[in-house]
This record gives structure tokens, C-alpha cells and sequence, in this order.
């Protein structure tokens, strides 16, 4: 069996602004894309372009109609709330220590959870240990995947500053995913969770989720309308200039304003 680091230099992860996310897909498409042409084995597909496709994706993305609470003692209408989700790379990750070939592992530098395919034999025991369904046993190659914080990306010197971030991090139109070190207080990532009263997934389970998800802001508030009232106060009581004008010429016609 694999152990677990005691302690790492820094937690790498995501935080997903549920409140942001559109359920796009866009995501799952560039994690896909890269992780086929890129990194390891390809993910691969089968029977593509039948009804009965399946494939290997290392991000999925979940939708669910919730209802808020009342407001004012009013039902609210239910919301859509769109759920994205990959290895959350665990501090204390199961998948890590059930693996019996020291396939899957946590490393000490950074706290990613990595799969080394050349020793997964694919027996399904990690994919058995991870409660949040994050693993995904590609059916061609025969062994586990999940995902990799696209660590072949982030430290990646050949590449551009602003490209060193996970594919989906790049990708996402809406800004709903963000990437850094949480271990960092004073992080982007980590004073976004502190400000949004960001959560774990499933914390009951104990694996301290490195990843972290925003919660979706009220829709049901009502607008303040008190703010624009200084706006909607007229400018001059008595018009002038063309718009005097203009009001005499019309009151001069017939059945014009008096």
C-alpha cells in the first residue's frame, strides 16, 4: 500500500465559483483535448458516435435544480445550479493508501494526487475508495485516470506566464474556476475562499478536499432602487434653451400643450 506524505510545501488545487459557473462544458472539452494529445495515455472513446457512447473524461460537469429557501414567507422559484467535478486532490486521499502497486500517489512538493500508469494494473480499488467518483478506469489502456492539475502545464517554462494553469482554469469564458496554493493565506485562491465562505465537498467523509467550492449568491433578493433615486430627480424644473423653444413652438400650435 502507498502512504501519504505527512505534510506538503504547498496544497495546489481549484476553487470552483459556483454562483459563476454557466455549464458550459468548456472545461471538460479543454481537459479532454489536452490530456488526449498531451499527457499519458490518450483518453479514449468508444463507440463515438453511437447511442451508446461512452469515454474517459478527467472533469464532468453536473446540473441540479434546487429550490432556495422562502423569502418574506414566499416560494421561491428553483434554481439551476451547475456542479463541476475532478479529483479534489485529498489531503488525506484513500485512492492514494488501498492502491497495492504504489501506483497512485501524493507528492511532497506540491500535493497533487498522480496515477503512474506504467504501474496501475487498473484493479478499481481506488475508483472503489474515492466517495466522490473521480476516477475513471479508461477502458482502451486498461488503466486509472484522473485528474492531474495539468502538471504538465504549470511548470512548464516553455510556455507563456498566463498559459501555466490548468487547461480548464485557461479555458473557463465565465471565470468560474481559479487555480493556486490554498496552503498560502495570502493566495488569490485562499482570500477568495476566506471573502466567499468557501466549502468542502463531502467533508463528513474526512478526506480533506484540497479544492474548495463557492456557494451561489441569493437570486431572490430585490434590487435596491433606493441607490438610483438621486439619479431620477429631474435636473431643472424650468426648461431651457432648445427644449424651451421647442415647448413654446409646440404650445403655439393648434390643440398644442398648454
Amino acid at each position: 500500500m502507498t502512504e501519504l506524505p505527512t505534510s506538503t510545501a504547498k496544497k495546489l488545487g481549484l476553487v470552483i465559483d459556483l454562483d459563476t459557473c454557466v455549464g458550459c462544458h468548456a472545461c471538460v472539452i479543454s481537459c479532454k483535448g489536452w490530456n488526449t494529445e498531451n499527457y499519458g495515455a490518450p483518453l479514449s472513446d468508444q463507440n463515438a458516435y453511437s447511442g451508446a457512447a461512452s469515454g474517459t473524461f478527467l472533469n464532468r460537469v453536473h446540473s441540479y435544480e434546487v429550490q432556495p429557501p422562502m423569502l418574506r414567507d414566499a416560494p421561491q422559484p428553483a434554481q439551476l445550479i451547475h456542479f463541476p467535478k475532478s479529483c479534489l486532490h485529498c489531503e488525506d486521499a484513500p485512492c492514494v493508501t488501498v492502491c497495492p502497486t504504489g501506483a497512485s500517489y501524493k507528492r511532497v512538493e506540491d500535493g497533487i494526487v498522480l496515477v503512474n500508469e506504467q504501474d496501475c494494473i487498473g484493479c478499481g480499488l481506488c475508483a472503489w475508495a474515492c466517495p466522490y467518483g473521480a476516477r475513471e478506469l479508461d477502458a482502451k489502456e486498461g488503466v486509472m485516470k484522473k485528474c492531474t492539475l495539468c502538471v504538465d502545464r504549470i511548470y512548464n517554462e516553455n510556455l507563456p506566464e498566463e498559459d501555466r494553469q490548468p487547461a480548464c482554469v485557461r479555458t473557463c469564458p465565465a471565470g468560474a474556476r481559479h487555480f493556486g496554493d490554498l496552503a498560502d493565506e495570502t493566495s488569490d485562491v485562499s482570500i477568495l475562499v476566506a471573502e466567499r465562505g468557501g466549502f468542502d465537498l463531502m467533508p463528513e467523509q474526512g478526506t480533506k478536499p484540497t479544492n474548495k467550492y463557492l456557494p451561489p449568491r441569493p437570486k431572490d433578493a430585490e434590487p435596491e432602487y433606493d441607490i438610483l433615486a438621486p439619479y431620477l430627480e429631474p435636473i431643472a424644473n424650468d426648461s431651457q434653451g432648445f427644449v424651451s423653444w421647442l415647448d413654446k413652438a409646440l404650445s403655439a400650435l393648434p390643440g398644442g400643450a398648454k
